[in-house]
């Protein structure tokens, strides 16, 4: 019979196992990815730091020219294929993708690194993969090409492709898109926008100027969406990943920033939205047209915009947990039928920063940024870059976090989680 230390020792080794792996980009100047297993109780082991081959924005937000957290204010830096093979990544500093090779025990091997064929200083953000034709899409802060083509082979290797595409209007050029993500049935890829023109910092007390004048004289806020209804934009994707004509449609609210599709109704998905505080419902059709239901607000009374954007999703399509990084938390929503509510607001205490950052709204703020939830709904992690964390939750039926661990990361810098 084992005795009570033997069973001890047993049930610790268990619950350290891997299980899992958790990938993020360090986003600094040589950037690299950190590469993590998953224990099953939630636990972090940093097991290599792999060199991208590339230029991550290093200390320097590219948008913002000041150092900060969440430098490429977009999502989905870092993306795993669905059949697990091959890893991607951005490269901000240089334009660039980096390709690696994803072995048995994920560990990492540098395949190939290629520039996008965007000339901008800077601003490679965001990722989403067509497995039908391999074809890689990526998107920049700057544009007039805020998206660029490459196409992956057999190997993993990439090669640049002449397609370019604008998500600038002739009123606003100088767009910010966030990030891409394809429709379910990879028919469509719909892209998330935050401004309508990029942010300058000219008020005394340090906050942005968040309104503009127009040509004709009228004041707009540069947040997109605001009030022209064009924010989500939407591309058909062709037999060989080439994209037809671009269609802009009303979010519903102010900056969306972050879409996720449900995974058991594909052609709905959920919109975070930046500036208008909330979470919103849409669909898409089979022609492509989106429609948006009314935005559901958290509770702001901390200050606004609480800068609602990155989303995870449980598997159940009930729970989605919202990233506020201007008050350095989480918000949960309940999803029924085609009714949102909040869950929980805040799902989790503040993470405090190190105290020199402050959001648009002016609350200091620890600047968490991209988060990614486990296949299974168990647990959420989540960036947090002024504090230099990374730390895991544990998801509650109720829609609460509960903190079971969390690893030091790079200051400010990091970007992107993805993993299986």
């Amino acid at each position: 019979m084992a005795t009570s230390r033997e069973m001890m020792s047993k049930e610790m080794g268990m619950s350290m196992q891997g299980v899992g792996h958790l990938y993020m980009q360090t986003n600094e100047a040589r950037n690299c990815i950190i590469h993590y297993t998953r224990s099953a109780n939630g636990g972090l082991t940093e097991v290599e730091r792999v060199q991208t081959g590339g230029a991550g924005s290093g200390l320097i937000s590219p948008i913002y020219h000041i150092a900060r957290p969440n430098h490429h204010e977009g999502a989905g830096s870092v993306r795993v294929t669905p059949d697990g093979r091959f890893l991607f990544t951005t490269n901000a500093g240089d334009n660039s993708v980096s390709s690696f090779a994803v072995d048995k025990e994920g560990r990492l091997t540098l395949l190939d690194v290629k520039r996008t064929g965007n000339t901008s200083a800077g601003g490679a953000k965001s990722v989403a993969y067509a497995p039908a034709s391999r074809t890689l899409y990526v998107v920049h802060t700057f544009g007039p090409d805020h998206l660029r083509l490459m196409s992956v082979d057999k190997e993993g290797n990439l090669t640049q492709r002449p397609e370019q595409y604008s998500l600038g209007t002739m009123e606003w050029p100088n767009r910010t898109p966030t990030m891409a993500v394809l429709s379910p049935d990879g028919k469509f890829l719909v892209l998330g926008t935050t401004f309508d023109e990029l942010p300058t910092r000219k008020n005394p007390d340090g906050s942005l100027i968040l309104w503009i004048e127009r040509p004709n004289g009228t004041v707009h806020t540069i947040a997109s969406n605001a009030p022209d209804p064009d924010g989500i934009v939407v591309f058909p994707v062709g037999e060989d990943g080439a994209l037809g004509e671009r269609s802009f449609y009303d979010a519903g609210g102010a900056s969306p920033f972050y879409i996720a599709f449900l995974r058991n109704r594909p052609d709905t998905f959920v919109v975070g939205m930046a500036v208008s505080d909330g979470l919103a419902l849409g669909r898409i059709d089979a022609e492509g047209k989106v429609r948006v239901g009314p935005v559901v607000p958290i509770d702001t009374s901390a200050g606004v915009p609480s800068e609602l954007c990155w989303l995870a999703v449980s598997p159940d399509d009930r729970l989605v947990f919202a990233t506020n990084f201007g008050y350095s938390n989480l918000s949960s929503f309940r999803i029924d039928d085609n009714v949102i509510t909040i869950a929980k607001d805040p799902a989790c205490p503040r993470v405090p920063g190190d105290g020199t950052f402050r959001a648009i709204n002016l609350t200091v703020s620890s600047g968490p940024s991209d988060s990614w939830m486990t296949a299974d709904g168990k647990y959420l992690y989540q960036i947090y870059g002024n504090a230099s964390k990374l730390v895991g939750y544990a998801t509650k039926p109720d829609g609460s976090l509960e903190e079971v661990t969390r690893v030091t990361i790079p200051y400010n810098s990091p970007q992107g989680l993805a993993g299986f």
